[in-house]
C-alpha cells in the first residue's frame, strides 16, 4: 500500500427524521441560507414544505431547476444569489448534481469572474460558503466527498474539480427521502456507486484492506438494488444503499492506492455530449471495458472479482472465470433496467474521435489501470455499439 492521508470532516446524520436536527445544527454557521434542488421532486414528496417548516426561523433564498448534469449557467446564478443577499451557508436538497452544483456555488461566491474558471483550473479556489446536505438519491457519494463534476453546455464538456474546501460539513441521510426515486434512477444510482468502487478496486497496487472493503461495498449493492426496485419503500434496502454510495466515494476504497479511473471519464464525454444518465451510461460502458482489459496480465484481480463479488466457482482456469464475472457484472445491469448498448441512447459514432481524444488528456488515462490511448477508448466505444 502507498502512504496516504485520509480525513472525511463531514458530519453524517443517518437515520428516520434526522433533517429535524437541522434547525439546531446550522445555528453556528449563520442566519441567511441559499436552498438549492433539482426539477422539484422534492416539493412533490412534501420534503420541500418540511425543509421549510424546520428552518421557519431562518432567511431562506432559493435556485431551483439545478439540472442533472449540472450546469455552469446554474453556478453562476447561485453564485449571484449568494453574492447578492449576503448568504451564509448554502443547503442542498436532491442528489448528487445538486450537491455538484452547489459546492461549486460556494466555491465561486469569492470568484468574480466566470464560474467554469474554477472548473477548468484557470482560477483557484480559495474557499468555500458552508454547505449542509439533505441526500435525496443514494448514486454519486458528493454528500461525503470534496469533488463536483460540472457541464458547460456551450463547449460541450464534463469535467472534475475538488478542493478540501468543498467539503459538506452536514449530511443528513435519511433512506426515508429515497422511497420515491423512480426506478431507473435507483439502477442508474446503483451503477454508479459501483463503478465508484470497480474504478478503485482495479488497481496495481497490493492493498488488501480497501479491496475488502470495496468487494462488500459492490455486494451491497448487487443484493440491495433489486429489493429497492421491487419495494421502493424498504427502509433497510433503501439504508443500505445510501450508505454504500456514501462509503464508495468518500475515499476509504482507494486508501494506499492511486487514483487512476478509465470508464468515468469515457463516460464523462458521452453525457456531456449526448447528456444522458452518468450512472446508466456507465452500466454500459463498464462490462465493455472489463472485456477490453482483460489479459493475462489483469486476471489475477479480474479472478478474484468474480470469486469475491459474484461468488463465482473457483476454477484453475482464472480466466475463464474472470469472464464469468464480467458476464454477469454485464446480467446484473440488464436485469435492473438499464441499457447495454448505445444504440439504446440513440447514439452513433460520429464522435467517438473527438471523445476518446478528450478522454484521455483530461483523465490522464495512459496512467489508468490499464493505460489507454485514443485508439483504445475509441475501441471501448465501438463495443458499445
Amino acid at each position: 500500500m502507498k502512504s496516504f492521508e485520509f480525513a472525511v470532516p463531514t458530519d453524517v446524520l443517518f437515520g428516520v427524521g434526522q433533517e429535524n436536527q437541522l434547525a439546531q445544527r446550522l445555528k453556528p454557521f449563520g442566519k441567511k441560507i441559499l436552498l438549492t434542488y433539482g426539477g422539484g421532486s422534492i416539493k412533490r414528496t412534501g420534503l420541500y414544505d418540511r425543509i421549510k417548516d424546520i428552518l421557519k426561523e431562518y432567511e431562506l433564498f432559493e435556485l431551483g431547476g439545478i439540472e442533472p448534469n449540472p450546469r455552469v449557467s446554474s453556478v453562476n446564478e447561485g453564485a449571484r444569489i449568494c453574492r447578492e443577499n449576503q448568504i451564509d451557508m448554502i443547503l442542498a436538497v436532491g442528489g448528487g448534481s445538486t450537491i455538484d452544483c452547489s459546492k461549486v456555488i460556494a466555491a465561486a461566491v469569492n470568484y468574480e469572474g466566470d464560474a467554469w474558471d474554477l472548473v477548468t483550473g484557470k482560477a483557484q479556489i480559495t474557499g468555500a460558503l458552508p454547505l449542509a446536505v439533505v441526500l435525496t438519491l443514494a448514486a454519486t457519494g458528493s454528500e461525503m466527498d470534496c469533488a463536483a463534476v460540472i457541464s458547460n453546455a456551450d463547449t460541450e464538456e464534463k469535467l472534475l474539480v475538488g478542493h478540501p474546501a468543498l467539503y459538506p460539513a452536514i449530511t443528513i441521510l435519511n433512506p426515508e427521502n429515497t422511497y420515491s426515486v423512480p426506478s431507473y434512477q435507483t439502477a442508474s444510482g446503483s451503477a454508479d456507486m459501483m463503478s465508484h468502487v470497480i474504478e478503485s478496486y482495479f488497481d496495481q497496487e497490493e492493498a488488501f484492506v480497501p479491496d475488502a472493503i470495496s468487494e462488500g461495498l459492490l455486494r451491497s449493492a448487487i443484493k440491495y438494488t433489486p429489493v429497492a426496485l421491487a419495494k421502493p419503500d424498504d427502509y433497510e434496502a433503501r439504508a443500505q444503499l445510501m450508505w454504500t454510495s456514501s462509503l464508495a466515494l468518500n475515499g476509504l476504497p482507494t486508501t494506499g492506492k492511486n487514483f487512476a479511473w478509465s470508464c468515468h471519464y469515457i463516460e464523462h464525454e458521452l453525457s456531456a455530449h449526448y447528456d444522458i444518465t452518468h450512472g446508466a451510461g456507465l452500466a454500459m460502458l463498464t462490462p465493455k471495458w472489463m472485456r477490453y482489459v482483460l489479459s493475462e496480465d489483469t486476471v489475477d484481480k479480474f479472478y478474484d472479482y468474480a470469486v469475491n463479488v459474484w461468488g463465482i466457482q473457483p476454477s484453475e482456469d482464472k480466466m475463464q472465470v474472470a469472464n464469468q464475472g464480467i458476464d454477469a457484472t454485464e446480467q446484473f445491469f440488464i436485469q435492473i433496467g438499464l441499457p447495454s448498448s448505445l444504440g439504446e441512447f440513440q447514439i452513433d459514432d460520429s464522435k467517438f474521435e473527438e471523445m476518446a481524444e478528450k478522454a484521455v488528456e483530461v483523465g490522464h488515462l495512459g496512467n489508468a489501470y490499464v493505460p489507454l490511448t485514443k485508439e483504445d477508448v475509441i475501441a471501448i466505444l465501438k463495443m458499445c455499439l
